[in-house]
């Protein structure tokens, strides 16, 4: 078999068919052979017709007794039946041990009849071929998911700039084991879905622009893949996954991609480094800002509370001022009644001193007249009274001498009658100013 990797891009997968034993089989579906993914492996039959040889010399044996039976050698007859039994069951047995095959488990087996598929598949486990013409053709894999790599080279951008290469990578799993034998074979299947892969890439590559060729790697390819399985259904086979890994640039264009990566880079670290200065300054603003409010919320806790104690002594004060206010309130009301109460009892004191003075000023009417009466009578006893001298003519006591004697004694009479009179008068004064006095206590008393 030809080697499949000749004339393939380096790096793609190449799928094919090898021949192997059925003790190689898991190694070589699990593990491929020189690179190469085999999901298809051919077992070697050693059944053949071998066993026929057996039953020809225990035919051959049964001859020889047979002749030997009508010979005078007889005695060959009874070893060559045995011969010949013993061949048949050696030919029974090696029949029966070469009949048994074993399917791996994961794997499909592909059953021929003179060359032709016959049946659906042998599935997993152990199976008795008693036709001598049944041979397990094929045994392939139907469960493990096969990754095949499929680089692209000089994919045509659509400003048609041939990118130097795309990477596409899938998995892919034989759903029908038998259809993928029977329509295409691991070999044609390689060459079908590398074919069907590079076209489907170079679709994709004709609508990117160049400047837009990196936008591949790691792109939506869900319309390729449902393309791919489209195109590979008929074949028995699915395409569980894909994507593009890489997207390589013509080397000059690289070159000028790079020169823009690293101008790109370049403006990038320095908008970054512009974006920390500009954070850093805006952290230092915040924390002075921080630092002003912290500042301005300790002088307003401070201004609040001067305000509340200015609010405190204020009310205080009002308080005392209205303290104060009612003190003097009521002092005044209180001096308001007390002289309201005063003047009442002054006025009723009034009315009954004018009442009281009406009466005592009857009384001291009465008083002073008959005092009057009193000093008039003792005026009248105290008035100087005529003394008459009687003088008897005819006695003739009428010398010088007792003219002379009288003279002297009248002005003495006089003199103290005078006194007397005084003395009332002085009485009589002192009397009214006692009543006067009296009157003035009285008042006052009312008062």
């Amino acid at each position: 078999m030809a080697d499949a990797g000749v004339g393939r891009p380096r790096g793609m997968s190449s799928i094919k068919e090898v021949l192997g034993s059925w003790g190689d089989i898991r190694q070589l579906l699990r593990g491929g052979q020189s690179g190469s993914i085999v999901p298809v492996v051919i077992p070697k039959d050693n059944r053949g017709l071998r066993w026929l040889t057996l039953v020809w010399i225990a035919l051959w044996l049964f001859a020889t007794g047979a002749i030997s039976a009508t010979t005078d050698a007889d005695w060959l007859m009874v070893p060559a039946v045995l011969g010949a039994v013993l061949a048949l069951a050696l030919a029974a047995l090696w029949w029966w041990r070469s009949s048994i095959v074993e399917i791996e488990e994961g794997t499909v087996g592909v059953l021929t009849k003179f060359g032709a598929i016959a049946g659906p598949g042998l599935m997993p486990g152990r199976h008795y071929l008693w036709h001598p013409w049944a041979r397990v053709a094929y045994v392939v894999d139907v469960t493990t998911e096969i990754p095949y790599n499929a680089p692209v080279l000089a994919c045509p951008t659509h400003e048609n700039v041939p990118l130097k290469s795309i990477e596409f990578f899938l998995k892919f799993r034989i759903l029908d084991a038998v259809q993928f034998v029977q329509t295409i074979g691991a070999g044609n299947f390689d060459l079908v879905l590398s074919n069907s892969v590079q076209d489907a890439i170079r679709q994709r590559s004709r609508m990117v622009r160049t400047e837009r060729a990196y936008d591949l790697r790691g792109s939506d390819v869900a319309d390729m893949q449902e393309l791919l399985n489209r195109q590979l259904a008929r074949y028995g086979v699915q395409i569980l996954g894909c994507n593009i890994p890489d997207v390589q640039l013509p080397t000059q264009y690289r070159q000028h991609i790079s020169t823009r990566e690293r101008v790109a880079k370049e403006l990038s670290a320095y908008e970054k480094e512009w974006e920390l200065t500009r954070k850093r300054r805006i952290d230092t603003l915040l924390m002075d800002i921080e630092r002003s409010k912290k500042v301005r919320d300790a002088k307003v806790i401070e201004v609040n509370a001067s305000l509340n104690k200015a609010r405190k002594d204020v009310a205080q004060m009002l308080e005392e001022q209205e303290t104060e206010a009612q003190r003097v309130k009521y002092e005044i009301e209180t001096r308001g009644r007390t002289n309201l109460v005063a003047a009442q009892g002054e006025a009723r004191a009034q009315e009954q001193l004018a009442t009281a003075y009406r009466d005592n000023r009857a009384v001291l009417g009465y008083e002073l007249a008959r005092r009057r009466l009193d000093v008039g009578a003792q005026l009248a006893n105290s008035a100087p009274q005529p003394v008459i001298v009687q003088t008897d003519g005819g006695s003739g006591d009428s010398s010088a001498l007792s003219t002379l004697m009288l003279a002297q004694l009248l002005p003495q009479l006089g003199q103290s009658n005078g006194k007397r009179a005084q003395r009332a008068i002085a009485q009589h004064d002192d009397a009214l100013e006692s009543l006067a006095d009296k009157a003035a206590r009285a008042l006052d008393d009312q008062k």
